[in-house]
């Protein structure tokens, strides 16, 4: 159909998922090895995969209604909503790998707005949120867990156990901020009360804090897609959305 978007027309893959185009077809080489293309009953897709792929990457970058979405890829409202719920887990990264020796990762919780009130709560940003604990490789600045979302109003202690993510990371060293304490993470040391704390233990804390900064440039990246600022998918969808987001960063970040 003309006038419509679609990967065979290369300018649009980068603006909507970031990916080179030869980056972009390899990550259709893998979904369909992962058996994305697998034969379903019911009509056949009215899109080839590729274009479903970017139909998902574009509604996640710029958080479009499907009525707004839909039309520009030529398909009915309805179907847009189909796409995106079968493409968005299978876009997911999947994680639980073994870590090598001395890896050392970096945690921290980041607020999703979420429109879905059964899976969020208001939190300290005063909006209804889900709490996302997500831990990145220090070294390579790669998204290796992301744990369940619980509730906005769970503290990043709480959700760093309950998301899954802890058992993710099983006893690799991980650095965290102040935020988790009594964890068995590496966080910064805390000023006694009325004294100061000695020399070898500000110089560690300002190494912790410059280590520990390479996952907020990691969420500033994430916060680009539009649709982890203001979430209006149901259910598991937050949660797809900031795996298959974090997948996309990945691709781009090893490219």
């Amino acid at each position: 159909m003309a006038g419509v978007i679609t990967a065979s027309e290369p300018s649009w893959i980068a603006p909507f998922t970031g990916l080179s185009p030869h980056d972009f077809r390899k990550l259709i080489t893998v979904l369909h090895r992962e058996g994305a293309q697998a034969v379903r009953p019911g009509r056949p897709w009215s899109l080839p995969l590729e274009d479903r792929v970017l139909l998902v990457a574009a509604y996640w970058r710029t958080n479009l209604t499907l009525r707004q979405l839909a039309p520009l890829f030529g398909v009915s409202r309805s179907a847009a909503h189909r796409i995106i719920d079968h493409i968005g887990p299978l876009l997911a990264f999947t994680q639980g790998q073994r870590f090598r020796k001395g890896t050392v990762l970096i945690v921290d919780g980041t607020l999703v707005p979420t429109r879905d009130h059964t899976v969020a709560e208001q939190s300290k940003n005063y909006r209804y949120s889900t709490n996302h604990q997500v831990v990145i490789d220090a070294d390579t600045r790669l998204v290796v867990a992301i744990g369940r979302p619980p509730p906005g109003n769970r503290n990043d202690c709480k959700a760093w156990a309950e998301s899954g993510a802890k058992a993710a990371v099983r006893r690799t060293t991980t650095i965290a901020d102040g935020g988790y304490p009594g964890t068995g993470l590496v966080i910064p040391h805390r000023r006694p009360a009325g004294g100061e704390l000695c020399d070898w233990k500000r110089e560690h804390n300002r190494s912790h804090k410059q280590v520990r900064a390479r996952i907020e440039r990691v969420f500033a990246r994430m916060k680009t897609w539009k649709i982890l600022r203001d979430c209006r998918l149901k259910g598991d969808g937050v949660h797809h959305a900031m795996r298959g987001i974090a997948r996309l960063h990945n691709l781009v970040q090893a490219a």
